[in-house]
């Protein structure tokens, strides 16, 4: 591809705007962006900005930086559009990409089309697609570590700026303990810091004492306010909230020790070069640059190996991993656009087009794979978003077959970015043909409508993010950290989860409780495994028994 060096940001931006930016709105709010969103709301109606709430109560399980930026967008666009909410979590992973492209090229000093290629293989990895889509706290600290690595390398590489660098490596840094606490710190800086000591060692540190010094004393000052600010505000509830915190860590979601060692996997498109790219035995002799492979693979590993030292594991959590995976990956893409139409051992083309030959039938089998599931539901407008994706389908594994036919591996690869272009661009609208659930309806309408005819609304407990979204406002909870509030009225209303009916006769035995309306939230037919309970809100009249 024959577009200068200077041009590559450029390229790297209208990348991430095809990326992450189109229909932001499809999904609906998960139980993460409801807790988000939720306390985001609460800031702009009651002004919670430090103290944070969801639904009166203090949330103060991750710091405020994520939900003031969505709060802000949403204070801009409007506090019901899911894309207004979404679109911090966008501009920071567009961020995070160029973050990726500067660090190879500038700190790492590798070629432009290298680091394009890593930054390219970064935004189209499965996980930080989904994050760099979500309204949540995880792409927002990494990308901003991701920020403070770039200016920490400069100020262990660089004799001059030691100062600026040094301040600018405690602010990103600090932002990013403000996004979601030391997540980032251990699973991403750490790993880098035994990289970086391992390959390139730390040299000449004597000189650096004093800006190093102001380094942590910004890092920490950017990372304390709000936790003192809590403390000494809250200190009960926060310490509450703590203890919860740390016991989830330890109890909640534990799983094996070897339970991330198929982590190359979340790189989802890129599994089969990812895992290729890990084989340093084969490529060592093959990358342009040892040193920064050896450095990116051991980055790779070692933040791999911390993460499964942890009790509680998530595949979400492997986020972090993503970023030196993609640096890695890309040492491998370059070795075949640069040498692959010499290569003549089987043991190393047979790979390429096994993985470019699975990818070329997945383009031809995508647009007739929606009309067989879809095609009785599709509706005027969608038959042009699927004409544009089966075209686009259509010409990416035509370059595809080109591309192999002629031994040529960098039009394969742009190919590859292409395709994750189309399906959000053009696929991603036809998500809506899932949403099935016959028995689905706003419970936001009904609670304004309780509210308007003077009748007392309450809800049971705090237990249900998504359904204190819907609710579209702030209702009294009767039962709020085991303690009851009920009201002097004889007879109230009170809205539960379906599935916690039984949590209700428990809680308020001297009423006589009687059902009066239920409505499914969830969009979903119920056969889909994202069908929650939670998201079924039903109203009961409690009446005070004589």
């Amino acid at each position: 591809m024959n577009i200068p060096e200077k041009y590559y940001p450029v390229l790297l931006v209208a990348v991430c705007l095809l990326l992450f930016f189109p229909h932001l709105d499809v999904l609906y709010a998960n139980i993460m962006e409801a807790r988000n969103f939720n306390t985001a709301r609460e800031m702009l109606h009651f002004n919670n900005w430090v103290f944070t709430t969801m639904n009166g109560e203090a949330r103060y399980e991750k710091p405020p930086l994520p939900t003031w930026l969505a709060a802000f967008s949403a204070a801009v666009f409007g506090l019901t559009k899911l894309w207004a909410l979404r679109l911090p979590s966008a501009l920071i992973t567009t961020v995070l990409v160029l973050f990726s492209y500067t660090l190879s090229r500038k700190r790492l000093c590798l070629t432009a089309k290298q680091s394009l290629y890593a930054a390219l293989i970064l935004a189209t990895s499965f996980y930080v697609l989904f994050a760099g889509r979500n309204g949540t706290w995880d792409i927002f600290a990494h990308s901003f570590m991701l920020g403070g690595i770039y200016f920490l390398f400069a100020f262990f590489t660089e004799t001059n700026r030691r100062y600026k660098n040094a301040i600018l490596t405690g602010i990103f840094i600090g932002l990013s303990f403000m996004s979601k606490g030391p997540v980032s710190h251990f699973a991403l800086l750490l790993p880098f810091l035994i990289a970086y000591a391992w390959v390139y060692k730390f040299r000449s540190f004597k000189s650096r004492i004093a800006p190093f010094t102001m380094l942590l004393v910004v890092a920490l000052v950017f990372s304390a306010w709000w936790a003192l600010a809590i403390y000494f505000g809250d200190s009960d509830t926060a310490q509450s909230i703590a203890d919860k915190e740390s016991a989830a860590w330890a109890n909640h979601n534990t799983r094996a020790f070897y339970y991330y060692w198929s982590f190359f996997t979340q790189s989802g498109i890129w599994t089969v070069p990812t895992f290729i790219a890990l084989l340093y035995p084969y490529l060592k002799s093959r990358v342009s640059d040892l040193k920064v492979y050896r450095f990116s693979l051991i980055w790779t590993l070692v933040a791999v190996v911390l993460l499964s030292c942890i009790p509680e594991k998530k595949s979400r959590y492997l986020l972090p991993v993503l970023i030196p995976l993609a640096l890695n990956t890309s040492f491998y893409m370059e070795y075949l656009v640069r040498c692959f139409k010499v290569l003549t051992d089987k043991r190393e083309t047979y790979p390429v087009y096994f993985y470019f030959g699975l990818l070329t039938l997945i383009t031809l089998l995508a647009g007739p794979a929606v009309l067989y599931l879809f095609a009785s539901d599709i509706q005027t407008t969608d038959w042009l978003w699927f004409a544009l994706f089966q075209l686009s389908m259509v010409a990416i594994a035509l370059v595809f077959i080109r591309s192999l036919k002629s031994k040529r591996i960098e039009p394969a690869f742009y190919s590859v970015v292409a395709m994750c272009c189309a399906i959000i661009t053009f696929a991603f609208p036809l998500v809506r043909l899932t949403y099935t659930n016959p028995d689905y309806r706003e419970i936001a309408l009904v609670i304004e409508r309780y509210q308007e005819s003077g009748n007392p609304l309450y809800y049971l407990t705090n237990s249900s993010p998504e359904l204190i979204w819907d609710f579209g406002e702030r209702l009294p909870v009767l039962i709020s950290e085991g303690e009851r509030e009920l009201p002097e009225a004889d007879s109230f209303y009170v809205v539960v989860e379906k599935d916690r009916v039984d949590v209700l006769e428990e809680q308020l035995p001297e009423y006589n409780l009687e059902l009066t309306e239920c409505y499914d939230g969830n969009i979903t037919s119920k056969a889909d495994r994202n069908y929650k309970s939670r998201r079924i809100g039903c109203i009961y009249r409690a009446t005070l028994k004589k």
